[in-house]
């Protein structure tokens, strides 16, 4: 399939828009994983065992294993991942930027070494280092556009022929979409760009950063970030998810509950909307 038809098939299988962020903070795992010389892993088995039929994508951090030199945890993380989640996407989120050769293999890294099916990509150094991670049709590339720290707008805000970069990038990215395997990070901290963005650019999927934690609106996040079809958004939690109740099977699996159960009210309550406005028009 191509990475289009994966994404629609990894939400209609889950009824689902969450996006489980793997960020094992080892000064923050569960007290009875702390002496597992495999602690990372066994952490990621409990969430994914926790989240398999509620999570559409999980998102590996790839720099929380290789800071401890726990890439081999990493891949037995992804492979649990196809095991009990099979049509969950898996993101790394490494955001990579380089070009030629180099870019080749960090694409080769992702999708070779780990079987990522998507993987974050800083586009600042323009086409050339992105081209290598779209070359795929199978496989996708997340670039950073909108993201949600507060430094974003150091940078992403200044005006380029009237637009601030945030929007040339997603206007690049759009002559780059060639396969359809594209999507664009947008935080959910910025809900107004996220709304101009969604406006100029409606099929784009976006990877959303920033509920939870970091204190993103979820209401506003639906309502500047939803397609047409009421999807288009992946929606990434980790912390709020993975550490709930101490890191719990039954705490984290009651967060990533709760967070699908208030996207997918939300989404359900503007779709009623659109049907009450459609049949209005057509005078029923």
């Amino acid at each position: 399939m191509t990475f289009a038809e994966r994404l629609a098939q990894a939400i209609q299988s889950s009824g689902s828009l969450v996006c489980v962020g793997l960020d094992p903070d080892p000064a923050k795992l569960p007290t009875d994983l702390q002496d597992d010389a495999a602690s990372l892993y066994a952490f990621n088995r409990r969430i994914v065992d926790a989240t398999a039929d509620i999570a559409a994508a999980y998102k590996p951090q790839i720099a929380f294993y290789s800071a401890l030199g726990a890439e081999d945890q990493l891949l037995a993380s992804i492979r649990y991942i196809r095991e009990r989640a099979p049509a969950a996407l898996v993101i790394l989120d490494a955001k990579r930027g380089d070009i030629g050769n180099t870019a080749e293999a960090y694409a080769r890294e992702a999708f070779d070494r780990y079987a990522a099916d998507a993987v974050t990509v800083n586009p600042y150094m323009g086409e050339d280092s992105v081209r290598p991670f779209l070359s795929r049709p199978d496989r996708g590339a997340i670039l950073l556009c909108r993201t949600s720290n507060p430094g974003a707008k150091d940078f992403q805000d200044l005006l380029i022929d009237g637009l601030p970069l945030y929007r040339r990038v997603a206007q690049a990215a759009d002559h780059w979409n060639h396969r359809d395997n594209l999507m664009l990070v947008v935080g959910a901290t910025y809900p107004r760009e996220m709304a101009e963005l969604r406006q100029a650019h409606p099929d784009v999927p976006f990877l959303v950063p920033g509920i939870g934690a970091q204190g993103g609106d979820l209401e506003a996040t639906l309502a500047a970030g939803l397609d047409a079809h009421g999807a288009g958004l992946l929606i990434s939690s980790s912390r709020n998810i993975i550490y709930a109740g101490g890191g719990s099977p039954g705490a984290i699996r009651a967060a990533a509950a709760a967070l699908r159960t208030a996207i997918n009210r939300e989404r359900a309550r503007r779709a009623s909307e659109r049907a009450l406005d459609g049949a209005a028009l057509n005078g029923v």
